[in-house]
């Protein structure tokens, strides 16, 4: 009897085709591993810190230098003017010329990686640029947040040891005024994100710095000479001004009450954050 034919050996099964590369490290980087990347990022780049310094120099010295100069002038004051001052005012001022060097900071963080060409290579390991985005908005706002308190608080400190000189000091167990020393923090880390997002929008260092500049300081000055009662409530609304609310330890003229001005401020910060999200989505890097 003839032996049977031999089967043909079974082919074996296709191997499985590997996904776009795009996918398989989407899936592979956690959002925590962001997050190490951004703050490993932030905290060697020597630029971070030079700012940092730079912003907490300015703003302590100018704490100081204003408390000098209201401790100085306060005899020759009107009865007005001694009625609106409070013991935060020199630090109020101050943190008109010191927060534009936050918003540089948020600002760097994002466009230096366009000028050096870095972002291609960190969108290619996080494909995911919403996740890219927001793990670099929450390590720079806790970074500004952390140091700002601390010079929100030094600044106060600084103010409040010139001004007793004329006992014109305040202790943070007035009305308000812990509150006010705390929401500087606050407003400093608001200030920074805000400035990475118009960064993410513009990609260009010089181009984003000036735009913080003029929504951050130009505005609150060209909102002061607006004529009328409309003038005045528009006035209120700018940026700044709004932002600026929390540092006052009792509701001036003028001004928002000091959690709906900040609140008013963050609306604004997360605005311009979800359109700089929509065109980073939209554009090439």
């Amino acid at each position: 009897m003839a032996a049977p034919a031999p089967q043909p050996a079974a082919a074996p099964p296709p191997a499985p085709q590997p996904g776009p590369a795009g996918a398989r490290t989407a899936r592979r980087v956690k959002f925590g591993h962001v997050l190490s990347a951004e703050w490993t990022k932030i905290r060697t780049v020597k630029s971070t810190f030079w700012t940092l310094l730079a912003g907490a120099v300015v703003l302590i010295g100018f704490s100081a230098l204003w408390a000098l100069a209201f401790s100085a002038s306060y005899d020759e004051m009107s009865a007005g003017d001694r009625a609106s001052f409070t013991p935060m005012l020199p630090t109020q001022v101050a943190f008109y010329f010191g927060m534009v060097i936050f918003g540089a900071l948020g600002v760097l963080v994002i466009t230096s990686e366009h000028a050096t060409g870095m972002i291609r290579t960190a969108l290619t390991a996080v494909p995911r640029r919403a996740h890219y985005l927001a793990a670099k908005t929450t390590v720079l706002g806790t970074v500004v947040l952390l140091v700002g308190l601390v010079v929100s608080f030094a600044c106060f400190y600084a103010a409040q040891a010139i001004l007793a000189t004329k006992d014109l000091d305040g202790s943070l167990g007035d009305p308000g005024m812990l509150r006010s020393v705390g929401g500087g923090g606050l407003y400093l880390a608001l200030i920074a994100v805000l400035a990475l997002a118009i960064g993410t929008l513009l990609r260009h260092t010089a181009g984003s710095i000036v735009v913080v500049f003029v929504v951050m300081f130009v505005l609150g000055i060209v909102g002061g000479f607006l004529p009328g009662s409309w003038g005045e409530k528009v006035n209120e609304f700018l940026p700044s001004n709004a932002g600026g609310a929390i540092l006052s330890p009792v509701r001036q003229s003028g001004e928002l009450a000091p959690w709906t001005g900040l609140g008013l401020f963050a609306v604004y910060t997360f605005v311009v954050l979800a359109a700089a999200l929509v065109m980073f989505e939209k554009r090439d890097a």
